[in-house]
């Protein structure tokens, strides 16, 4: 059985700033600590096999591995020839070099190999099982004990297995076995069994089961034996997966009916307080994770739902190990839906009080500091599979074996190995920026780095080339999870410019390459619209000056919300949203986002902000928070995005969508800055565009899950007016996040402080309208509820509207018609339809095309071929055409050369969104 040595360092969550009297250190809380990994990330050089690596055990600085290969090599650019080894291999601990001991595990018919391996409590004798019939020649039963210092098989030891051996467990003087098996020695036993350590005689213990057994592991007192595989009853009791049993005779001690029919147990191992099971399953509701349980009672811990099949599970100082491809974790609030996480580490047991049951689960303790990368590898695409901790001359390995080909991104198939002592590996390069907004204060901030074997680093901050840090912070980080970390230099002077510098430095000494500089000068005056952010509150604040990928700092007092740039978007864009010098960030409507660098969970009461700039008519989320960071988030809501058309939706989920969306002709996908600002709050959701409170609803609630921001794009599937695109086309600048709900007067204050043009909308709806048909020459149709507009035979189309004056002190800036196409099948057309004045007169009731009017022969505009389906659709006019006629009564002609006719609804229709429309836009002379 595998054994921890007992020692349960405890959790200390750790942050220290300590600075040299200039200044406020500000940085987030670690999600993890170093203490209690025990191991480096660091790989050692180690001879590697050709194929498989399933099984492992160790003795006396020896390390036994065993699966399916034929030979092993040396490490890739090291010294040696490749040597035979067949099916198994023992190495040096200490060197990872093969020892002189040779075995070939064989079989006649099919393929051998080598399943499991345990070492007797004397370290004299090794057991192996699988699926083979004799090693070095002799003959054997898919069981078969090595004596350790001849390195012989034990003639002697010969009990008949006739199938996979797959998991063996030992004591004194009983071994214990796991398999496909359903007789041992030509008696009764359902893939568990138990023999003679010494002699290989079957003993009476009996634990059928119906399904295969895949694992088995005795209590530390000798009494119960764990039982793991795929079963669905022992002795015909119902136990899925897992049950405890009398370990003199296979009787039931316990149960367990809680997991997924879709899982199976992979690996059992214990420590002195506890034991903890790998699992594996497919479909719906898998159970992929690891199970902490009790020995006192055999009661559940603590339960990691983790995606991802986890194939063993190591106890070691009161850390938990792990092989797996976990590749979501998000039930326990750590990384989502994405790459594969291969070697995992996470406490036995949680620090203090554990949390509170979610779905019925204790959630597992959180993952630490300790990330080697591997890879599927072949075979199954598994990855790592196996793990053994041996010593030798006063350093612990741990050996890990498998199906990878690589390790932390170098070529090693199938074997490796990291140590106790010798951490080389440096934290990444910090990416810093400084910034800011008022004299006497630059904030200097950076993504926190990544140590593979290190979660709590210390940073120093370099001051103007200076040779000693002006302060040092101290922050945690994980893999999948880097917080901003900052610092307020208060000793700075207006006027003046500062470089900052910072390094990252790990608990061995390790340090990374200085940032690249980050330099800024001080304001002379407070910078308003930026400032007020801050005072408002903001908690996430990305102003887009990032001069780097893939670094979005997060500008808000104390912010630890930075963002990370996805599929590179453009930076430095300018001009900006706001006055001054700061740049907004370009995304390419497809494939580009920021999302941000920490899991959290908000609240019902929150506001998002940001500005836009954009002419897209493929619509795409500006704002909003998710479930996951790169992929498309499942749960997603608290978001503003836009419509098609141009419009802007804001809304929440509460077990359905509710929104609030600006009307049908207030769009703004007009290539200028927009300002936008959804609320919620006691008082429910509150949309505002450009200062201007653009409606409410009594939503007071949203989904609880825990996610991340997201600026640029995410999933909108299942939303109201869903635009083509999830992802904007545009310019965003000034993206902040509040943990309140601004009033109106404020969002009103940030718009202004912008100093952004203030243009209004007019919609002006037709007053009348009608269409002829050349078909039918004497026939009015001005109470139709649909128009048509063809060349031949003709359709034309006519519409009136009372146009306003422009505003006082502004002129018209921009005009155009809105349609929407009827829902007949055909309506929309592969021919260009052009806008005309009418100069003739005209009537609904009384105009035909006998008596049509005459048209202008200059277009306004034109439509190069509508699309089927019923949509509104926007044709830009001659905006001095149609400023010279503000004030006064306008008529509109559409007509086509073209054969296809169109088909749009006219203002007798009751369709949402039908009557056609002019949008004008004014703006500041």
């Amino acid at each position: 059985m595998r054994r921890s040595r007992g020692l349960t360092a405890a959790l200390v969550l750790s942050l220290a700033g300590v600075g040299t009297g200039i200044g406020l250190v500000l940085m987030p809380q670690a999600s993890a600590i170093t203490p209690p990994v025990a191991f480096t990330a660091d790989e050692l050089p180690t001879w590697q096999p050709d194929g498989i690596v399933f099984a492992m055990a160790q003795a006396n600085g020896t390390v036994f591995a065993g699966g399916t290969f034929s030979a092993v090599r040396p490490p890739e650019g090291a010294a040696g020839a490749e040597q035979e080894a067949v099916n198994f291999v023992a190495l040096d601990a200490a060197t990872g070099k093969p020892t002189s001991c040779k075995l070939a595990f064989t079989i006649g018919d099919g393929t051998a190999t080598v399943r499991t391996l345990v070492v007797s409590k004397d370290k004299k004798t090794l057991y192996a099982g699988g699926y083979f019939g004799a090693v070095n020649g002799t003959p054997v039963s898919s069981l078969a004990a090595i004596d350790i210092e001849s390195c012989t098989p034990k003639a002697s030891f010969h009990p008949g297995f006739p199938a996979t051996v797959r998991g063996l467990a030992v004591t004194d003087d009983t071994l214990y076995a796991a398999g496909d098996f359903n007789a041992v020695d030509g008696q009764t036993r359902e893939r568990f069994a138990a023999v003679d350590a010494g002699t290989g005689a079957l003993k009476p213990f009996v634990a059928n089961v119906d399904e295969p057994g895949r694992a088995v592991e005795v209590t530390p007192d000798g009494k119960n034996v764990l039982l793991g595989g795929d079963f669905f009853t022992v002795n015909g009791s119902n136990s899925h997966a897992l049950a405890v049993v009398n370990a003199t005779t296979g009787a039931v001690t316990k149960t367990y009916t809680n997991i997924p029919s879709n899982s199976v147990v992979k690996d059992i191992s214990t420590d002195d307080t506890g034991f903890y099971t790998g699992h594996e399953g497919s479909g719906g509701g898998v159970f992929d994770g690891r199970i902490g349980l009790r020995l006192s009672d055999f009661t559940e811990k603590w339960r990691d739902r983790c995606l991802g099949a986890t194939q063993f599970v190591l106890p070691y100082q009161g850390v938990l190990y792990s092989s797996s491809h976990a590749h979501d974790c998000s039930t326990e609030l750590e990384f989502p839906d994405g790459k594969r996480n291969f070697l995992l580490a996470q406490p036995t047991n949680h620090d203090g009080a554990a949390p509170a049951p979610v779905d019925g689960f204790v959630r597992g303790p959180g993952k630490l500091g300790w990330h080697p990368t591997a890879n599927d590898g072949l075979g199954e695409g598994i990855g790592p599979r196996v793990m053994a901790v041996a010593d030798k001359n006063d350093v612990k390995y741990l050996w890990v074996g498998g199906e990878f080909t690589l390790i932390n991104g170098k070529a090693q198939q199938g074997l490796t190995r990291f140590a106790s002592t010798g951490d080389i590996g440096a934290p990444t390069t910090p990416v810093a920026s400084a910034a800011s907004v008022k004299p006497g204060e630059a904030q200097v901030r950076w993504r926190t780095s990544y140590d593979a074997d290190d979660s709590k680093l210390t940073y120093r901050i370099y001051r103007n080339g200076s040779a000693t840090p002006a302060a040092t912070v101290t922050a945690g980080s994980l893999e999948w999870e880097r917080p901003q970390a900052s610092w307020n230099d208060t000793t700075v002077k207006a006027g003046q410019t500062y470089t900052y510098r910072v390094t990252a430095t790990d608990d061995a000494g390790n340090t990374s390459a200085l940032s690249a500089v980050a330099t800024v000068t001080i304001p002379t005056t407070v910078q308003t619209y930026p400032n007020q952010v801050r005072q408002d509150g903001a908690n996430l604040y990305w102003r887009y000056d990032d001069a780097v990928s893939p670094y979005v700092a997060d500008s808000s007092n104390g912010g630890n919300t930075s963002g990370v740039q996805f599929n590179a978007p453009a930076l430095r864009q300018t001009p900006g949203a706001v006055s001054g010098a700061s740049t907004a960030m370009g995304f390419n409507g497809t494939s580009q986002l920021v999302h941000g660098d920490r899991r959290q969970s908000v609240g019902n009461t929150f506001t998002v902000e940001t500005w836009f700039k954009t002419n897209t008519t493929r619509g795409g989320k500006l704002i909003g928070f998710g479930n996951n960071t790169t992929r498309s988030s499942g749960s997603n809501d608290r978001h503003i995005y836009m419509t098609n058309t141009g419009r802007l939706v804001f809304g929440v989920y509460n077990g359905s969508a509710r929104t609030v969306s600006t009307g049908l002709f207030e769009t703004y996908n007009d290539n200028k800055w927009h300002h936008v600002v959804g609320t919620q709050g006691p008082g429910g959701i509150t949309l505002y565009v450009d200062g201007q409170n653009k409606g409410s609803l009594n939503a007071t609630s949203n989904s609880t899950y825990a996610g991340y921001w997201h600026a640029g794009g995410d999933n909108l599937s299942g939303w109201p007016t869903r635009p083509t695109s999830n992802f904007f086309a545009g310019q965003l600048d000034e993206t902040a996040v509040y943990p309140t709900a601004l009033t109106q007067a404020q969002v009103k204050n940030h718009f202004d402080l912008a100093k952004a043009p203030t243009d209004s909308v007019s919609a002006v709806k037709a007053t009348e309208d009608t269409y002829i048909n050349q078909g039918a020459p004497s026939t009015a149709y001005g109470t139709s509820t649909s128009l048509a507009v063809r060349g031949t035979s003709a359709y034309e189309t006519y519409l009136r509207f009372n146009l306003p004056a422009a505003p006082a002190g502004q002129v018209l800036k921009s005009a155009s018609l809105q349609i929407k196409t009827s829902t007949q099948a055909g309506a929309g057309t592969a021919d260009t339809v052009s806008v005309v004045p009418v100069t003739g007169t005209w009537s609904g009731a009384g105009t035909t095309f006998n008596t049509k009017p005459t048209l202008g022969t200059t277009p306004l505009g034109t439509i190069a071929g509508v699309p089927d389906g019923s949509a509104v659709h926007s044709v830009e006019l001659d905006t001095a055409a149609v400023s010279a006629v503000l004030g006064g009564g306008y008529s509109l002609g559409l007509t086509s050369t073209g054969t296809d006719p169109l088909w749009i609804w006219s203002s007798e229709s009751t369709a949402a969104e039908g009557t056609p429309q002019l949008v004008l836009t004014f703006g500041a002379k």
